[in-house]
């Protein structure tokens, strides 16, 4: 069985020690049943993955003494990933799963139809670390305050430029044309849409996918005629807010990302 594997915010260098907070303690000590000597692996998002085995074990805190370093960092591909916050437990799910599929940054975004009201900034930073120490990433997604998707696109050339935006449309034939008709009219499948992005733009990108309602005419409009916006579609079924962004990242990691 392979060693827990922790995130930690400490610089890591041989010999280091490294101080335990109180829910990494009980997750070392009281879950794992780790003992002294017993071995930890650490990563911080900088210094790529390192050895460690535990020095002192207190009941909310304790000490482990950094090793070796085992895996070189690794900076993934630039995606963000923009989304219109769901159930609570829709949009841990998609955190995690955006984790686990590389995204480098998720940034939750208040469209007209978006039910949620507010979003807990820190519990979803944790439920990423979570994801990031299960699935051997070496950092961890920056997760951005939420913001109204009108502010985002207002300032996005200013704040991010260069930046491409992949539009998931559910309603991709216009405003008022029925979903099923988007093939002939609107935006591409979504990964013929991806293989036409020439080498020379294939930088940073962000995903954008609506909320269970979709977005409003008037906001579709807008993204529809921006010039760092590509229209795409997920096919002919009404997908989940939460399994859209799953399909989403599939596809872009599969033509522009890590997994080509």
């Amino acid at each position: 069985m392979a060693s827990p594997r922790l995130f930690v915010a400490a610089d890591l260098t041989a010999g280091a020690r490294v101080e335990l907070d109180a829910a990494q303690a009980n997750y070392l000590f009281n879950v794992m049943r780790l003992k002294p000597s017993d071995p930890v692996r650490l990563f911080n998002g900088r210094a790529g993955e390192w050895t460690a085995t535990v020095g002192e074990v207190a009941r909310k805190s304790g000490v482990l003494q950094v090793g070796e370093r085992t895996r070189d960092h690794y900076v993934p591909p630039d995606l963000h990933v923009l989304f219109a916050p769901v159930k609570k437990s829709r949009t841990d799910y998609i955190v995690e799963k955006a984790t686990e599929l590389g995204a480098t940054a998720l940034r939750p975004v208040f469209t007209r139809r978006t039910v949620a009201e507010r979003v807990k900034t820190e519990r979803l930073r944790a439920v990423a670390v979570e994801a990031a120490e299960q699935t051997e990433r070496l950092d961890v997604p920056d997760i951005a305050e939420a913001q109204p998707l009108a502010r985002v696109l207002e300032g996005w050339t200013r704040t991010d430029p260069g930046r491409s935006i992949l539009f998931l449309d559910e309603a991709a034939g216009g405003a008022d044309t029925p979903w099923r008709e988007a093939a002939a009219s609107g935006a591409a499948p979504v990964l013929r849409a991806l293989f036409a992005v020439p080498e020379t733009e294939a930088g940073g990108w962000a995903i954008l996918v609506g909320p269970e309602g979709g977005f409003a005419p008037d906001e579709r409009e807008r993204l529809r005629t921006a010039t760092f916006v590509t229209c795409a579609s997920l096919g002919p079924r009404i997908l989940r807010a939460d399994t859209a962004v799953v399909a989403a990242l599939t596809a872009w990691q599969s033509v522009l990302g890590d997994w080509r």
